[in-house]
């Protein structure tokens, strides 16, 4: 079994879309009406669905929000250049929730918040 894909549920995938391209530097792969888009981040996709696919499949769960805490899950990004990375991401509207900080196994890591609320972690090569 491999990892194929991460789906997040948003209310907007357009919004959520753009907000990608700007803080993180990814690319649209595709984005099908309001309802779902991928972006290219190589073998492993990233999705973003609207809640209405989430409640067409008959399940509940806890919608993202920025104004609560984050859910106990988070997406990263490596990166050469962790500082520049957190910067952009800060300036595109993410939300800081640790600083880049070196840890004493040598990698640098920060965290940040998207604009759904979801925690996203941008860091150094393990």
């Amino acid at each position: 079994m491999k990892l194929g894909y991460t789906i997040i549920y948003v209310n907007d995938v357009a919004i959520t879309m753009d907000f990608y391209e700007k803080a993180f530097g990814l690319k649209r792969a595709f984005i099908h009406e309001t309802q779902y888009g991928e972006m290219m981040t190589g073998d492993t996709k990233l999705g973003f669905a609207h809640h209405s696919v989430a409640q067409s499949h008959g399940f509940s769960y806890q919608k993202l929000s920025p104004e609560q805490d984050p859910p106990g899950v988070e997406i990263g990004f490596i990166t050469e250049d962790v500082q520049a990375a957190y910067t952009r991401a800060i300036s595109a509207g993410a939300t800081s929730a640790s600083k880049p900080t070196q840890k004493p196994w040598g990698q640098i890591v920060s965290y940040v918040r998207d604009c759904n609320g979801l925690l996203i972690e941008i860091c150094s090569a393990l």
